[in-house]
C-alpha cells in the first residue's frame, strides 16, 4: 500500500480517470508514477529503469485509446510498471514478483488490460496482427496497439510479422519504443541505421525548417510538405518501415505527453499499418539508472540516493555464471579456437570480462536466438568451435536449429545453457525447466547437468574438448561455496558417480539438488549416485543398482513428464529389470513466480521435502524383502 501522498496518482485507479486530466496534470501523474515505482522497487527489487523510461507512453495510451476495449500489447514486458499502475494495480505493486504477488511481466489472467502474455521478446506485432485478424473476421471494432523496443526490433520475427501486416493491410500501430537499448547494448545494423540517421544534423535542420514553413500561410503549403516528406523519406528509417508496408510517423519525443496525445489521436483513425517512432531514455527521471540502464534494468533492493544495494551481501559464494565467466576467461588464454556466441545476454551470461578480452572472438547477436545457433553450426563448419551462452528458457526459441542445424548434421557445437531449473522471480516465462525433455531426445547429443561448482568446471573441460553436439546445463544462483580447483580435468562421457553406497534404495540425481540429499542418504544408508551426465546414461550404473536395490529414486530440476527419470525408466522397461521407479522433479502444471526457494518449496524439490518423501518411501518398503542377485 502507499503511505505517501502523490497529488495526481492517488486520484488515478483506472484509465477512464485519465480523461479528466489537462495536460499539466498529466505531466504531474507522470512525476509522480516515476517516483512511485521507483520509491515501490527500490525497496522490492524488480526490472527499473525500462519502465521509468515509458511512463508517458503508457499514460498517453490509455488516455487516448478506449482500453481494454481497444487492446495494447506490450512487448517483453520489463517496462510494463507504469501500465500496471494505470490499471488497477497502483496498490499491488509491493508484490510484484513476489510469490502469490503480481507478476514482472504481462500476464492474461493478472488483469483484464493485459491482452497478451510477455516473457520473452518480439511477440507483439504477430500477436497484434492475429488479434486484428480475428477482429475482422469477427466484425468487432476496436483498435490494436502493438509496442515493441528497438531491442525487440533486433529479432527476425518482428519483420516476419510486419512483412505479413503489411501484406494484409489490416489496421494497426506499432509504437517503436526507441532507447537505444534491450538489456545489453543493441548491436546489428540496423541499430546502426537508426543511431546514425536521428542523430542526423540535416534531417534535423529540414524537419524543423519545414514544421517552421508549413506553420505559416503560404501559397506553397503542399509543395512544401511534399518537400519535407520525401526528405525525411530518404534520410530517416521510415524508409525500411515504408517497404515493409507500413505508414511511417516519427521520431518523436517519447516524454512530451502533449505532443504523444495530439499524434495518437492523429493516427488512431489512420487505416493500414502505421509505425510511430518514439524516442524515450531508459531510466528517465533518475539519473544514476539513466547514467547507467544496463545495472538498473533489473534491481535487488537499493538505496534511492545512492543506487547501492542497501544491505552488503552475506555471502562471497560464486554463482554458477560466474564459474562459467571464469572458466571460459581461463581456457581462452590456452586455446585460440573457440568463440563466445549469445543472443543479447552479454551480463547475464557472465561474457563481459570475455568480451574486453577477447574482443574478436566474442559475438552478440541481438534478440536473435535462431540466428545465435545457426551461426554456431556456420562457425563449426569452419572448424571453429563455437561456445553458444544462452539462457535455458531462450533456447527453447531456437530447437529447429539446434535439430536441423546443428544435431542432425552432428556438428561441433557447444551450448552453456544457463538458468536451468527454476529460475525465481521472473517466473514461468523464464523458468529452465523444459531443456532435458526437449534436447534427450535427439540423438547426437551430450548432455551433462553439474552439481557443484568443480564438477561444471570440469563438465566445461569435457564440452571444450567433445568433437559433436554437447551441453552443460547449470542452474540461476550460488553454488555450493566450495574452493574453485582450476583444472584441465575431464570426465568420461556418460560416467557416473557413486557418492555413498547404500543398500535398499538408490537415488539417482541430475544436477545441483543432490546437496538436498546427502543427509537423508547417510541416515537411512540410501545409495546415492550423481548420474552428471542425462546423456548418454550410466546405463552400467543403473544394472548393478537394480540388481542389488529394491528402488531407485530420480530427482531433476527438469519437469518430470519426459525428462531424465523417465530415460531411466525407459530403459529399465528395455531391459526388462525387475526395480522399482520413482521419478522426482517439476510436477506438471505452470509454476509460477517467487523466490527460488519457496517455488522448490512448492513443489517439493526443497531439502525437507525431498528427505519426508523419500522417509515415506523407505517406511514403505517390505520388511526383510529378499535381494535378488
Amino acid at each position: 500500500m502507499k503511505n505517501k501522498f502523490y497529488s495526481i496518482l492517488d486520484k488515478v485507479n483506472y484509465p477512464e480517470d485519465l480523461k479528466n486530466l489537462n495536460t499539466n496534470e498529466l505531466h504531474t501523474l507522470a512525476s509522480d508514477i516515476r517516483e512511485y515505482i521507483l520509491d515501490v522497487i527500490s525497496k522490492t527489487g524488480g526490472h527499473l529503469a525500462a519502465g521509468l523510461g515509458t511512463v508517458e507512453l503508457s499514460i498517453a495510451l490509455h488516455y487516448v485509446f478506449n482500453t481494454p476495449i481497444d487492446k495494447i500489447i506490450w512487448d517483453v514486458g520489463h517496462q510494463c510498471y507504469p501500465h500496471k499502475v494505470l490499471t488497477g494495480r497502483k496498490n499491488k505493486l509491493s508484490s510484484i514478483r513476489k510469490h502469490g504477488g503480481l507478476s514482472g511481466f504481462l500476464k492474461i489472467n493478472e488483469s483484464r488490460y493485459d491482452v497478451f502474455g510477455a516473457g520473452h521478446s518480439s511477440t507483439s506485432i504477430s500477436a497484434a496482427l492475429g488479434i486484428c485478424i480475428a477482429r475482422d473476421i469477427k466484425n468487432e471494432n476496436y483498435k490494436v496497439v502493438s509496442v515493441i523496443g528497438d531491442g525487440g526490433m533486433t529479432a527476425g520475427m518482428s519483420y516476419e510479422a510486419m512483412c505479413h501486416a503489411g501484406y494484409l493491410k489490416k489496421d494497426m500501430l506499432v509504437i517503436l519504443n526507441d532507447n537505444e537499448m534491450s538489456i545489453s547494448p543493441n548491436v546489428g545494423a540496423l541499430n546502426k541505421y537508426l543511431t546514425r540517421i536521428l542523430s542526423n544534423k540535416t534531417l534535423s535542420d529540414i524537419k524543423a525548417k519545414g514544421g517552421k514553413f508549413l506553420n505559416e500561410k503560404n501559397p506553397l503549403k503542399k509543395l512544401a510538405r511534399k518537400i519535407k516528406e520525401n526528405a525525411q523519406n530518404i534520410l530517416s528509417p521510415g524508409q525500411l518501415f515504408e517497404e515493409l508496408g507500413f505508414s511511417y510517423y516519427g521520431p518523436t519525443d517519447g516524454h512530451d505527453i502533449h505532443s504523444l496525445k495530439t499524434v495518437l489521436k492523429n493516427l488512431k483513425e489512420r487505416k493500414g499499418p502505421i509505425l510511430l517512432h518514439v524516442i524515450t531514455k531508459k531510466g528517465k527521471g533518475y539519473k544514476i539508472a539513466e547514467n547507467n540502464p544496463i545495472k538498473y534494468h533489473g534491481v535487488s533492493p537499493f538505496n534511492i540516493k545512492t543506487g547501492t544495494a542497501d544491505k552488503p551481501k552475506l555471502s562471497n559464494t560464486l554463482t554458477y555464471t560466474n564459474i562459467f565467466s571464469k572458466w571460459i576467461n581461463h581456457n581462452a588464454k590456452y586455446d585460440d579456437n573457440f568463440v563466445a556466441i549469445t543472443p543479447a545476454m552479454r551480463e547475464g551470461s557472465g561474457l563481459v570480462e570475455f568480451e574486453e578480452n577477447y574482443p574478436k572472438r566474442f559475438f552478440d547477436v541481438g534478440i536473435a536466438e535462431q540466428h545465435a545457433v545457426t551461426l554456431a553450426a556456420g562457425l563449426a563448419v569452419g572448424k571453429i568451435k563455437p561456445i553458444v551462452a544462452i539462457y535455458s528458457t531462450f533456447l527453447q526459441r531456437a530447437y529447429d536449429q539446434l535439430i536441423h542445424d546443428v544435431n542432425l548434421q552432428n556438428l561441433n557445437v557447444m551450448f552453456a545453457i544457463d538458468r536451468a531449473g527454476l529460475v525465481g522471480a521472473d517466473g514461468e516465462t523464464h523458468h529452465g525447466i523444459y531443456d532435458i525433455s526437449f534436447m534427450r531426445i535427439l540423438p547426437n547429443i551430450v548432455l551433462m547437468s553439474p552439481s557443484s561448482e568443480n564438477e561444471m568446471w570440469k563438465m566445461l573441460n569435457t564440452a571444450l574438448l567433445y568433437n559433436g553436439p554437447v551441453a552443460v546445463r547449470y542452474p540461476r544462483g550460488n553454488t555450493c561455496g566450495n574452493e574453485i580447483l582450476v583444472t584441465d580435468e575431464v570426465i568420461e562421457i556418460g560416467e557416473s558417480l557413486t557418492i555413498y553406497k547404500g543398500k535398499r534404495i538408490a537415488l539417482l540425481v541430475f544436477g545441483h539438488l543432490i546437496n538436498n540429499l546427502f543427509e537423508i542418504s547417510m541416515k537411512l544408508s540410501l545409495t546415492l549416485v550423481d548420474m552428471r551426465f542425462v546423456k548418454p546414461l550410466d546405463t552400467n550404473k543403473i544394472d548393478v543398482l537394480a540388481k542389488d536395490h529394491e528402488c531407485i529414486i530420480t530427482v531433476e530440476d527438469n519437469v518430470v513428464i519426459g525428462g531424465a527419470g523417465s530415460s531411466i525408466n525407459e530403459y529399465i522397461n528395455k531391459k526388462g529389470l525387475k526395480i522399482n521407479t520413482i521419478n522426482l522433479g517439476v510436477p506438471d502444471k505452470v509454476i509460477s513466480h517467487g523466490s527460488q526457494e519457496d517455488l522448490y518449496r512448492q513443489i517439493g524439490l526443497d531439502k525437507k521435502s525431498l528427505e519426508i518423501k523419500i522417509n515415506e518411501i523407505y517406511n514403505q518398503l517390505t520388511p526383510n524383502k529378499k535381494i535378488v542377485d
